[in-house]
């Protein structure tokens, strides 16, 4: 047994562990304010990039293709209607069961983001009859929490419909009106009573960076003192959160859908963060330059809350432009049904498209049992394993080398057929150029006009062409231009097959490999804008190997385009340069599922490295053939997701480094 001075410090040590399991956490156990910066706790991620759960427990009109943008009170009776409210009840358990679960939290830590945004419907977590909490909601925001704290990320909690609503618009759910403010008593106490049982609720966890006071508050003209009317009601629902949590950051917005900050200065909390929201402006140092005055003289952080709803490059730019001056932003949103402003979009099923057909007055009333079963379907298609990745999303928002970078997002191969909307994934100037490529007039608009498959300039519908591909480009004007990597696999002279639309002719398109020209064709008039004919080149010469097809509109447009098949006529001989040891291999089974099996035609002279990567251009699987193989090199696929990536193979220098590319493919990865 140890002396008396070991015994004191043993219990002493006891003590200070039972004590540390019943006392609050500090704030240092919390993300916190410290100056101009939000400094994270030990062993969760610093916040920088961000992205809501939007559309999850407050459902948005225009996520749903619903008529007027329709708010979740309009939705829902428009649903209750269809089916009655008890099967209505079910259909929103079931789409909040689908929409998010711990399977979305794990892609979304993933993708690289370190925090996300939950937008709260006041009505989840209270009951306005009683003045009862409704346990259901907190279950939700407690598995949030959970799954969050299991893949590192930070969770923002966000009053996005508050009591009475915050605004007059659809977002806040409003019945037309903002009776937060023109009926304060009693939707003012609501919102203070269900932010105090927040605090109470969450006040230790350290998963948790702070609360979103109220999501886009505008207040009425009738409200004499609007700065001053806004800033009083922050100030009461911080002092009832800091009766019961004295360690979580409060975020608040400006008014005027968080841009304006008239009263909101001097800050009125030690804790505290500025959020704003940026939509539809240009991504210019004009833009925040009152902003970054705020939070210089006042020393506390900004927060770019919400923005997205535009274009990859205007997402590029806008992001960018945030990280160069230390503003850490949320993305708006993770996935909508049919978009290409997210990084997922999940299908339009049938049956829910002729629900929507008759809320649009285009088709007919469904009976219950169809309207049931529709509605019941779609819910389930919000699945994550339902969405299709908008493959030019994420790398906007995630890669700093996007403005400059290229990569084929298809295998175009000579001989065969290159589909238009299949240009390569890049910048605007880099891989594409179209006249019209983002919006920055303070309205939605700009970028895909056609608003299908992606989400660049490049404006892109569904087609009619049996004889070409599913979708479309269209609204082409003068000078506008796509660009493609192809593989010519054999060198010789080509016929080339161009499917266009045009209702009067007349428009010219240019034909450039490696920028010299290979053709140019005039649009024939066909009669619409989908109705679509043939229009062909003949004794069009091409030289084998890995290039890149440009086609250019000319001085007049007026067509669509859909596919170009090259088709060889006469091959040609070509002898290759010396010291050439290697033609580009073959790849098979394409998709891959547990490997892909690499066909080389003649052995190497150097080694080759071979480099997956993911459609955010990060390595995913690396491997090396030694110089002097040949035959046939399998590469184990079996442990990547699904999902879409790139192989590359590269000669290696002597000294380890890359040399010239030999191979770049599209490998698809199937399960």
């Amino acid at each position: 047994m140890g002396n008396s001075s070991d015994f004191l410090a043993r219990m002493g040590f006891l003590l200070f562990l039972s004590l540390s399991s019943i006392l609050p956490a500090s704030s240092q156990d919390h993300y916190r304010v410290e100056g101009t910066r939000i400094a994270a706790p030990a062993g969760m991620p610093e916040m920088n990039r961000g992205i809501g759960l939007g559309g999850w427990l407050v459902p948005e009109g225009y996520m749903l293709h619903t008529p007027g943008h329709w708010g979740p009170q309009q939705i829902n009776e428009a649903i209750v209607d269809l089916i009655g409210g008890d099967a209505a009840a079910t259909f929103w358990e079931l789409y909040r069961a689908h929409h998010v679960a711990e399977k979305d939290i794990a892609a979304i830590a993933d993708w690289g983001f370190d925090h996300v945004r939950l937008p709260m419907h006041w009505n989840l977590l209270y009951d306005a009859w009683d003045g009862s909490f409704l346990e259901s909601g907190f279950a939700t925001i407690d598995s949030l929490v959970t799954w969050s704290e299991r893949h590192d990320l930070g969770v923002i909690l966000d009053m996005h419909a508050a009591p009475g609503a915050q605004s007059d618009g659809p977002i806040a759910d409003s019945d037309g009106e903002a009776r937060l403010w023109t009926e304060p008593d009693p939707y003012q106490d609501f919102l203070v009573e269900i932010w105090a049982e927040i605090a109470r609720r969450y006040a230790d966890s350290t998963t948790i960076i702070g609360y979103d006071l109220l999501n886009e508050p505008v207040t009425p003209d009738t409200v004499e003192d609007p700065g001053q009317t806004l800033r009083a009601l922050y100030e009461r629902v911080t002092d009832a959160i800091r009766t019961h949590d004295p360690h979580h950051i409060v975020f608040i917005e400006g008014n005027y859908f968080a841009t304006t900050f008239d009263h909101l200065t001097p800050p009125f909390d030690d804790n505290m963060v500025y959020t704003f929201h940026k939509y539809w402006n240009p991504p210019d140092l004009g833009t925040i330059w009152y902003l970054l005055n705020i939070r210089d003289e006042w020393q506390r952080p900004l927060w770019l809350g919400e923005t997205g709803e535009n274009s990859n490059v205007w997402y590029f730019q806008t992001m960018r432009l945030a990280e160069e001056h230390s503003i850490p932003w949320n993305f708006w949103t993770h996935k909508k049904i049919r978009t290409t402003t997210a990084p997922l979009s999940s299908p339009i099923t049938a049956g829910y498209q002729r629900v929507l057909d008759y809320w649009h007055d285009r088709g007919p009333r469904p009976s219950a049992d169809d309207a049931r079963t529709s509605l019941f379907t779609q819910a389930r298609a919000l699945d994550l394993d339902s969405a299709r990745v908008n493959i030019g999303v994420l790398p906007s928002l995630m890669n700093a080398s996007w403005e400059v970078d290229r990569q084929p997002t298809a295998e175009n191969r000579i001989p065969g057929s290159i589909n238009a909307v299949d240009y390569d994934l890049g910048n605007q100037g880099v891989t594409y150029f179209d006249s019209d490529y983002w919006a920055v007039s303070g309205a939605p608009g700009g970028g895909n006009s056609g608003t299908h498959l992606r989400n660049d300039g490049v404006d892109i519908e569904t087609s009619l062409d049996t004889q070409g591909h599913a979708y479309n480009v269209g609204w082409l004007a003068p000078l506008e231009w796509m660009e493609y990597t192809v593989n010519v696999e054999q060198s010789g002279t080509y016929r080339i097959d161009t499917r266009l639309a045009s209702p009067e002719g007349g428009g010219t398109l240019n034909l450039y490999m490696n920028g010299q020209s290979i053709g140019q064709v005039t649009a024939q008039a066909t009669g619409g804008w989908q109705l679509w004919q043939t229009h062909t080149l003949t004794d069009v010469p091409l030289t084998a190997g890995s290039q890149i097809l440009r086609l250019t509109v000319g001085r007049t447009a007026g067509f669509n385009i859909n596919q170009l098949t090259f088709s060889l006529t006469e091959p040609t001989r070509v002898d290759l340069p010396s010291g050439t040891t290697r033609t580009e291999p073959d790849l098979f089974p394409l998709p891959a599922s547990d490997r892909v099996t690499i066909q080389f035609h003649e052995a190497s002279e150097a080694p080759l490295r071979l480099i997956v990567s993911d459609i955010l251009g990060r390595e995913v699987l690396q491997s090396t053939i030694e110089a002097g193989s040949d035959g046939v090199t399998k590469l184990p696929v079996g442990e990547l997701p699904a999902g879409l990536y790139f192989i590359r193979a590269m000669t290696m220098s002597a000294g380890g480094g890359s040399g010239d590319v030999v191979l770049t493919r599209l490998l698809p990865i199937l399960r």
